[in-house]
């Protein structure tokens, strides 16, 4: 049966080389200002150098996370890091944006790419869309189940990455704003503050209803070997040596069928939160899912037991079957040769063996002496020697040819095939928009649809939208077009569904926020428009959905106006102008731990420590977690610059607030004195 990669972080080199010896096969690290872990140890220059070539050098392969979103100003920065992860032979970049994707797939064409979790793509059609743009792997979100995981790697020839322990975040990864917003440092950018695991609290909940405990599949090993995937991800580039350690070897010993209960006990000890969850993987989401970092966690990890599982990596260990020749003929110099991993190196001794008065070399003696690989990551699989009758030669010929082959085949194995790289010149023409600023107004149900559509250039409607209120509107004037839930996952083929009914009512435009929306949506024929949170933070992400075929996209509410109104491309773009932010897209609904669906009827709320109410929508399997007051710019529009429309994010407002809105727009008023609002990160940004 086909054995998984096993993948380990590497947030400093003490926990690169106790994730090597423990028995990873790959390991994934962070360089330079582009990776989803800007507070760990990360790897620059020589020090870059010295990581890969150490794993290189045992066979390990390494993963460098560029997995962040990209502003224009950093886009030539980024463009020598990937220079420089190319020509020191890393195998493979992970990556979130879509601009940076593209980026090298121009100019470093043979270094391979992989879809970061960070990219929210989780179902079968999003994978295939990840595959056309010629993506090698995509790292699956961690919300997924064994069913939703095995039919995504049935229908795809891409290799397919999930993860099997560390840390839960709430929210799906890239969907979250929770950082950003609160305090202006953004998971998209690798500087999440983890807002989520203080306290928000619902009625009858937990009093961390943003919280999970830490995911743990060790005990699914039988599963995971029956779905088929390439690699098993472990989080923690944050997290200590030992954590790596007990992580990996349980990892290794779940495959192998050897798990054992004191192992399990020393990785729970290391860290968890209240203990581990399989919930998303096994379907049984809940209330037994969130957890915290109590007083008992913490102390569990005694010195006792870090000590016990830093001796699982304190020596080298042999990990690479090597095969040797030794030549000992009469007149001839002594010669070794010794291969592994496809390598071959030849030494030689100046030394000729001379004949033995006494006992002459057996074959049996040389063999036990060429397999004293002790200190080194390499053991004799096979040794073969060829030996005249009768000859002598010291022991230490033999042990320095031994040791000096290691060394000459280390030197080898390191030697790995530069990736080619082109420079790109990154020319950035801001866009031009419309004089006339046009609005795109999304509802979350018709109720709210406005009687007034002026200036209303798109409206996006519900997907389940009855053909009765879409016929109402087909004399407006107004393009129609449905929104593609954020949430997805397990619900492809009921999307299918009521897209196909849309198009039937004569419907043919798609609203879209992440690429599984889009996959479907494009595959079903709809003319393509992106939201928000396609995370849209550069020129060439703009560029990268027009090849897509997108028609319009509002971008990210991350940058600044400066940051947005310098964008180039061509594609019409917009931004949020008004609407409650979405804090979180999750798939473990928060208010359940209080209360019933049919106790909640959409109305329920998150309280934060200092009494602010986050509403919580839900929608086919999905929550998503609303900013506290709404962004508004009514009064700002001169500051907006080069947008051809804003986007009107109606979420739990009534129709009357939502025609006040839409008409205070048209007259460029401030909100009423008292009205809560916030101009969300349009002035301050996010790092």
């Amino acid at each position: 049966m086909h054995k998984p990669e096993i993948l380990a972080p590497a947030g400093s080199f003490d926990a690169l080389v106790a994730g090597v010896r423990s028995g990873a096969n790959a390991v994934y690290l962070g360089t330079g200002s582009f990776n989803a872990r800007m507070k760990a140890d990360n790897f620059s220059g020589e020090d870059l150098k010295k990581a890969i070539d150490y794993c290189h050098a045992r066979g390990v392969k390494v993963h460098i996370t560029m997995n962040t979103l990209l502003q224009d100003s950093e886009l030539l920065q980024a463009l020598e890091v990937v220079k420089a992860i190319a020509c020191l032979g890393a195998d493979a970049v992970i990556l979130q944006d879509l601009g940076l994707a593209s980026l090298i797939k121009e100019c470093a064409p043979s270094l391979e790419r992989h879809a970061s979790t960070q990219m929210s793509v989780g179902t079968p059609s999003g994978v295939a869309l990840l595959e056309n743009l010629g993506y090698q792997r995509a790292v699956l979100p961690r919300e997924l189940s064994k069913t939703e995981i095995k039919e995504i790697k049935n229908s795809s020839d891409i290799e397919i990455e999930i993860f099997v322990h560390g840390a839960l975040c709430m929210c799906v990864s890239g969907q979250c704003y929770m950082s950003s917003i609160f305090g202006g440092r953004s998971g998209n950018r690798g500087l999440c503050a983890q807002p989520c695991r203080l306290p928000f609290a619902v009625a009858g909940g937990t009093g961390h209803d943003l919280s999970l405990k830490d995911l743990s599949l060790t005990e699914c090993a039988d599963d995971i070997l029956g779905i088929g995937v390439d690699s098993l991800k472990i989080e923690g580039r944050m997290k200590r040596p030992e954590y790596v350690s007990a992580a990996v070897r349980s990892v290794k010993a779940s495959l192998e069928g050897e798990l054992s209960e004191e192992l399990t006990e020393k990785l729970r000890a290391v860290f968890s939160r209240s203990g581990f969850t399989k919930g998303y993987f096994e379907s049984t989401l809940g209330r037994d899912m969130f957890g915290i970092r109590q007083k008992e966690d913490v102390t569990a990890s005694t010195n006792k037991v870090l000590t016990e599982l830093s001796r699982a990596y304190e020596k080298e260990v042999p990990l690479i079957p090597t095969e040797f020749y030794l030549s000992i003929i009469e007149g001839e110099k002594i010669s070794l040769s010794a291969s592994a991993m496809g390598k071959t190196v030849f030494v030689e001794d100046e030394a000729i063996p001379e004949k033995a008065l006494n006992k002459p070399l057996t074959k049996e003696g040389l063999t036990e002496r060429i397999s004293k690989c002790g200190g080194t990551q390499f053991y004799a699989e096979k040794i073969e020697i060829d030996l005249d009758d009768g000859l002598i030669v010291p022991a230490s010929v033999i042990n320095n040819l031994r040791r000096q082959a290691l060394i000459e085949l280390e030197k080898k194995l390191t030697s790995v095939k530069v990736n080619s790289f082109t420079y790109k010149e990154i020319k950035i023409t801001p866009h031009e928009a419309n004089k006339e600023m046009k609005f795109h107004v999304r509802v979350a149900k018709k109720e709210q649809i406005p009687r007034n559509l002026k200036n209303v250039e798109n409206l996006y409607l519900p997907l389940n939208i009855d053909e009765n209120s879409v016929e109402s509107l087909k004399n407006s004037g107004v393009n129609i077009g449905v929104e593609v839930p954020r949430g997805l996952f397990g619900n492809e083929k009921a999307v299918e569904k009521l897209l196909l009914r849309a198009k039937a009512m004569g419907i043919n435009m798609a609203y879209c926020s992440t690429l599984d929306g889009l996959a479907i949506a494009k595959s079903l024929g709809f003319d393509i428009h992106t939201g928000f949170s396609m995370n849209v933070s550069n020129s060439l992400s703009v560029e990268a959905l027009e090849k897509l075929g997108v028609k319009s996209l509002t971008l990210s509410p991350e940058l600044t106006l400066k940051k947005l109104t310098a964008m180039g491309g061509r594609v019409p773009r917009g931004i949020i102008g008004f609407g409650r932010l979405p804090l979180m897209l999750t798939r473990n609904c928060p208010i359940k731990n209080g209360k019933t669906c049919s106790e909640c009827k959409g109305s329920s709320y998150l309280t934060d420590r200092l009494g602010k109410k986050f509403p919580v929508m839900c929608n086919m399997g999905f929550s998503e977690i609303l900013n506290s007051a709404p962004v508004y710019m009514a009064d700002r529009l001169d500051e907006i610059e080069n947008m051809d429309f804003i986007t009107f994010y109606f979420t739990k407002e009534k129709q009357e607030l939502c025609e006040a809105v839409l008409d205070a727009y048209r007259k460029g008023a401030s909100l009423r004195e008292g009205s809560a609002y916030t101009r969300g990160l349009y002035y301050r940004g996010a790092e």
